[in-house]
């Protein structure tokens, strides 16, 4: 809002009476001496001869400020406008108030990285139709969630929470104002009904720890499970594991409320399609994630919403034989003001192959470029559009949707309708029931020979659903992370990836592509100075260097393991050269071939050489007949391990696989305690989860 500037003065125009005239004279004189009583005395002399002047003045005045106001109104410098994203109306954060106004009783608050707790909520919460109750799934960060307790001002009601683990044990972004919020532990939940459904991962240490905080939390706060907690697998078949407890904990709502299942399921759309015959394509989202055109005007701050389009300076292979493609990559963030720490991960945002995306096309007889919007049937959602729309069917299928991975259940149960053969229809609504045979058929048809969706069209012709209901169903293309492989002390600018390409041949004999390592692996700048750019933001960790630079470290990374382990030296030979004491720096890297794949094989030899990392050990395991691993060498190096970490104060890092080395790695720990500290078995796994507890223990894992 714009207000008056400082120099305008608002004068009352009336005629002047002598009380008036009087006093202000007499404050003038207070104000001013003797100059202002000799004007009093004359004005006063002269008031009576001159009112009628008075008045002619005042009106004077006030037409002269008047003037100046429509100057200043007509000529102002008006401020420049910043064209910027429309805000819509603030959403509802009551979520207790939007279930009483649109009837629901259930509601499925969803912690989600990479979207599969989002989608199991949004099944559970349209299951519901068919037990006579209403449903909405909700995401914690757009909702006050000390209104829990408000729960059970709605009858027959209850909260399911599908929540994911992230990390080491962490909340998902989108769950960590609502664990704060759990921890503070001054709420009570008497009468509110629950239950939870965690999704994780067997090979990480904490499994599934934020969904089993959820449920022990929430009874503690005097809520009431009504069905046991769920554990989903993602290491083994996390599809398999939802569907097995839903199809339990359905029947447990319907006994507790006594409800019964009042249809069939059936096919129940979300989104209703609508096509732009005559549309502005400058209003048509060609890619962008939350605000249009923002890849054409960048605005920090950058984040999951708003990345960075950061141009590729550098793009080489790092290995020098084999049959895989090692690559390392230099992104720069100049005039970005994205900060990073060695550690951190680099989050990029891929697109799909066009070359499949066009054969989706041509087998659903449709033109990509069509503009079209899916609006959400519930106008009190939050969310409108299951992606930026209006857009087109090329570029939701290009930039929003993933046509990579195997599809779930649920979207075969839905795409059953549209097949004409009776025995495909058949075949998808069995791979999507709780039979064992059903089961067994989809983990192998679809599973183990990794078809995805245009795989699942490809080999059923009779197959040809209508387009718009495929980008309803599909799940969101996510971002992929990467240790961040460089230290921002050297390359302020720069932000460093190490990366496999993936590529592999299905049970099928197709080729199935990794969709963000092939994306890079094709950004080369080109010799004309023309560089592609990649879509990216960072994402914060704990993996971090200890505070004390004297405090040693210990760094287990083989093949693009070693990527945070790039920037942790860089960042030690920086302390180094401030002339700070540095403490030891061990490195234990592995990899196939000394000839092949040692990666970064100079940068470490020189870093050796000049003494930034003390001891470099690497295990190559095909160069001799009996396989060599870095957990050979730890164990060979038991002495001076246990001293560094026992005596020293070390910190112990590991990165790379979770499933085989970081536990194999692990178990070594536990044998060198055992054997060096002269402790029991269970002795040694305190003394390694003690370390664990103080950070001293730290892991960056995937698999």
């Amino acid at each position: 809002m714009n207000s008056v500037p400082h120099w305008v003065v608002i004068y009352y125009a009336a005629p002047l009476s002598e009380n008036v005239i009087y006093e202000c004279s007499r404050r003038r004189a207070l104000l001013c001496g003797p100059m202002a009583e000799s004007a009093e005395h004359t004005l006063m002399e002269t008031a009576s001869e001159e009112e009628a002047l008075f008045s002619n003045l005042d009106i004077f005045l006030f037409s002269l400020i008047i003037g100046f106001l429509i100057y200043w109104l007509v000529f102002r410098k008006k401020k420049e406008d910043i064209p910027e994203f429309k805000k819509l109306d603030t959403p509802e954060t009551s979520f207790i108030e939007k279930m009483k106004k649109t009837g629901r009783n259930v509601v499925v608050f969803y912690g989600s990285q990479t979207g599969t707790g989002e989608e199991f909520a949004n099944r559970l919460s349209k299951d519901a139709q068919r037990y006579g109750m209403r449903g909405m799934a909700a995401d914690p960060e757009e909702y006050d969630m000390s209104e829990l307790s408000r729960l059970p001002e709605i009858e027959n009601s209850m909260a399911v929470f599908c929540m994911a683990t992230y990390g080491e044990g962490d909340p998902t972004d989108n769950a960590q104002d609502f664990y704060d919020w759990l921890q503070e532990g001054d709420t009570h939940l008497d009468g509110v009904n629950y239950t939870v459904f965690a999704l994780g991962n067997k090979t990480y240490e904490h499994y599934n720890a934020m969904g089993k905080y959820v449920d022990k939390r929430l009874e503690e706060l005097g809520a009431k499970r009504i069905f046991d907690l769920g554990l989903g697998d993602d290491d083994g078949n996390l599809e398999e594991d939802f569907i097995s407890w839903r199809e339990q904990f359905w029947p447990a709502v319907c006994e507790h409320f006594g409800v019964e299942a009042t249809t069939e399921e059936s096919s129940i759309r979300q989104y209703e399609l609508v096509l732009h015959t005559d549309v502005n394509m400058n209003k048509v989202y060609t890619g962008e994630l939350a605000r249009l055109k923002s890849f054409e005007t960048q605005k920090p701050p950058f984040d999951a919403k708003n990345p960075f389009l950061a141009s590729v300076n550098v793009n080489r292979k790092l290995n020098k034989g084999g049959d895989r493609h090692l690559m390392h990559l230099e992104l720069d963030i100049t005039g970005s003001k994205i900060r990073y720490e060695s550690g951190d991960h680099v989050a990029v945002y891929p697109v799909n192959e066009t070359a499949m995306v066009n054969q989706i096309g041509q087998i659903l007889g449709v033109d990509l470029d069509t503009v079209f919007s899916l609006n959400n049937l519930d106008e009190e959602s939050n969310k409108k559009h299951p992606f930026p729309c209006p857009t087109t069917y090329r570029t939701a299928l290009t930039h929003y949707l993933d046509i990579n991975n195997p599809p779930r259940t649920n979207v075969l149960y839905e795409l059953a309708q549209y097949a004409s053969d009776p025995k495909d229809q058949e075949n998808m609504r069995k791979m999507a029931s709780s039979s064992t045979d059903g089961k067994a058929l989809y983990q192998s048809w679809v599973l183990e020979a990794r078809r995805n969706i245009l795989a699942i069209l490809q080999d059923m012709p009779s197959l040809r659903p209508p387009i718009d209901h495929l980008c309803e169903l599909l799940p969101r293309l996510q971002a992929r992370y990467y240790s961040i492989a460089s230290s921002s002390k050297v390359h302020a600018n720069g932000i460093h990836i190490c990366a496999v390409v993936v590529e592999y041949q299905t049970l099928t004999g197709r080729v199935n592509k990794g969709v963000a390592t092939n994306w890079l692996k094709n950004k080369l700048p080109s010799d004309n100075g023309h560089k592609f750019t990649v879509p990216m933001y960072v994402r914060k960790s704990q993996f971090r260097l200890p505070f004390k630079a004297s405090n040693p470290v210990i760094m287990i990374g083989p093949g693009t393991g070693i990527a945070p382990f790039m920037g942790f030296i860089q960042e030690r030979a920086w302390l180094k050269a401030q002339g700070k004491e540095v403490g030891e720096t061990v490195l234990y890297y592995g990899c196939r071939h000394r000839n092949e794949d040692f990666l970064y094989q100079d940068e470490l030899e020189e870093f050796e050489r000049t003494g930034v990392i003390t001891q470099l050990n690497v295990a190559f395991s095909r160069d001799q007949k009996q396989k060599i691993y870095v957990q050979h060498l730890l164990k060979k190096n038991k002495e001076h391990l246990w001293k560094l970490i026992h005596t020293d104060n070390a910190h112990i890092y590991i990165c790379g696989d979770a499933r085989n080395m970081a536990r194999d790695v692990q178990n070594t720990f536990y044998e060198i305690t055992e054997e060096m500290g002269g402790m029991t078995r269970t002795q040694a796994v305190d003394y390694i989860k003690k370390l664990m507890t103080k950070g001293r223990y730290s892991q960056d894992v995937w698999s």
